[in-house]
């Protein structure tokens, strides 16, 4: 794959879905750090459906550090995990108005240090709530895409996200993940991809095999 390739790449996915955008409702910096901890090992649709009740509850992040742990689990468990991720809420929260002034941090440095946020969640963090985009939050679907196309053959996502710094161009960073996502969700589906009508099949090594 050279950066040509990567270019096309990015073209031919903005072509196929234009209205890529973050999946994740929130209305603060605080509650996407919150949707995005609930969305790990779970769907960003359930997560949607889970999320009003609990931002209705839960109006300030005093209320999140606040909360009877109990009645946390309650209402963020549909989305799994309940327990841990109650718990990283909390921490969170409270990391937040102890070491932030009650602000959400806007670094990679500083949110990687608060509680059940990892270096993808901040990738996410960064983009969505500040627009900086300087990486790449590889999830299930970037991973398995740049797998693929030979993006990467790393199995890692530190390792797979520096392949796609690489590659990309610093001004498409900011459209990769929304791009992967929705190919990931709508075309290039785990178990059942749609290779016949995939808008970059041209480049992908699994679709080559099947023509070979």
């Amino acid at each position: 794959m050279n950066k040509e390739d990567a270019k096309e790449i990015v073209r031919l996915l903005k072509k196929a879905y234009p209205d890529a955008t973050c999946s994740l409702d929130f209305k603060t910096p605080f509650q996407l750090v919150v949707a995005v901890m609930l969305s790990a090992q779970c769907t960003d649709e359930r997560v949607n459906k889970t999320t009003p009740k609990l931002f209705e509850r839960c109006k300030t992040i005093e209320d999140f550090a606040n909360i009877d742990i109990k009645e946390l689990e309650e209402l963020i468990h549909p989305c799994g995990f309940y327990r841990n991720k109650a718990k990283n809420i909390k921490l969170c929260s409270k990391q937040i108005l102890e070491n932030f002034n009650g602000e959400v941090p806007h670094t990679m440095e500083e949110l990687t240090s608060l509680s059940g946020v990892g270096r993808k969640s901040a990738n996410v963090i960064l983009l969505e709530v500040f627009g900086i985009a300087k990486g790449i939050a590889v999830d299930t679907h970037a991973k398995r895409i740049s797998n693929l196309t030979g993006l990467s053959d790393k199995k890692g996502p530190a390792k797979i996200e520096q392949d796609l710094i690489k590659i990309f161009p610093k001004e498409s960073l900011k459209d990769i993940n929304h791009l992967f996502v929705w190919h990931g969700r709508n075309t290039c589906i785990a178990r059942h991809p749609k290779c016949d009508i995939c808008p970059i099949n041209k480049f992908c090594k699994y679709y080559k095999g099947l023509n070979n």
